[in-house]
C-alpha cells in the first residue's frame, strides 16, 4: 500500500482483523463506533416523525377550535401600528375592529389586516371557543414548513445528542487504554533500561 512519507498508512477495518496488537477496547471502540452510527440514525428518524406528527396534530386542533369570523374596521389601516410579522406572509397592520359572535354580543379588539384597507371596510377574523381573537392557524405552504421544520430539528438534534454521546464514551475508551498503555510500560521499561545499559 502505497503511503506518503511520513504519513500513517489507513489500514480498513484494522479492528476486526486477526491482529495480537489488537486489544478489546480497540473491538469495543469499533463496535461503539456501530453502535453511535445506527442508533443517531434510528433515534432521530423517529424523533423527527414523533415531532412532524406532534405539530401537525396542535395545527389541526388549532383550526378545529378557530373559526373565521367577519368584522368591520373602525380605523384606517395606515393610521394603525405595523405588525412585526404577518401571519399571512404579506404587509399587515394591527388596527381596531368590530364584531359580533354567534350569541349576539358584540366585540371589539385590535386584530391584523391588510395594510390598504380603509376604515368601514369588511375584515375576517379569527376567535377561539371563548369568543376572544386570535391568529389565523397557518394552513397550506406555512403548515407544511412549520411541520417539516419541527421534524428536521428535532432529528437534528436527537441525532447530535447520540453522537456526542458516543464521542465522549469513546473518548472515556481511549482515556483508559492510554492508562493500561503507560502501567504496562512501567512494568516493561525497566527491562528495557537493563538491556540498554547492559
Amino acid at each position: 500500500m502505497a503511503t506518503t512519507h511520513g504519513a500513517r498508512p489507513m489500514v480498513p477495518w484494522w479492528r476486526w482483523r486477526d491482529n495480537p496488537l489488537c486489544r478489546r477496547s480497540d473491538i469495543a471502540e469499533a463496535w461503539l463506533l456501530i453502535a453511535t452510527a445506527v442508533l443517531a440514525l434510528v433515534l432521530s428518524g423517529f424523533a423527527g416523525l414523533a415531532a412532524a406528527d406532534g405539530v401537525g396534530a396542535s395545527l389541526d386542533d388549532r383550526r378545529e377550535h378557530t373559526r373565521p369570523v367577519p368584522a368591520v374596521l373602525v380605523e384606517d389601516a395606515r393610521d394603525a401600528a405595523p405588525a412585526l410579522e404577518s401571519d399571512n406572509g404579506g404587509s399587515g397592520v394591527w388596527a381596531e375592529v368590530r364584531w359580533t359572535a354567534p350569541d349576539g354580543t358584540r366585540h371589539a379588539g385590535r386584530a391584523e389586516v391588510p395594510a390598504n384597507s380603509k376604515k368601514g371596510a369588511e375584515v375576517t377574523v379569527h376567535n377561539d371557543e371563548a369568543g376572544r381573537l386570535v391568529s389565523a392557524p397557518p394552513a397550506g405552504a406555512e403548515a407544511h414548513f412549520q411541520i417539516a421544520m419541527a421534524g428536521i430539528t428535532v432529528a437534528v438534534v436527537t441525532g447530535g445528542m447520540v453522537l456526542l454521546c458516543g464521542w465522549v464514551a469513546r473518548a472515556r475508551l481511549r482515556l483508559r487504554r492510554l492508562d493500561r498503555w503507560e502501567d504496562e510500560w512501567r512494568q516493561v521499561e525497566p527491562m528495557w533500561r537493563k538491556r540498554m545499559t547492559g
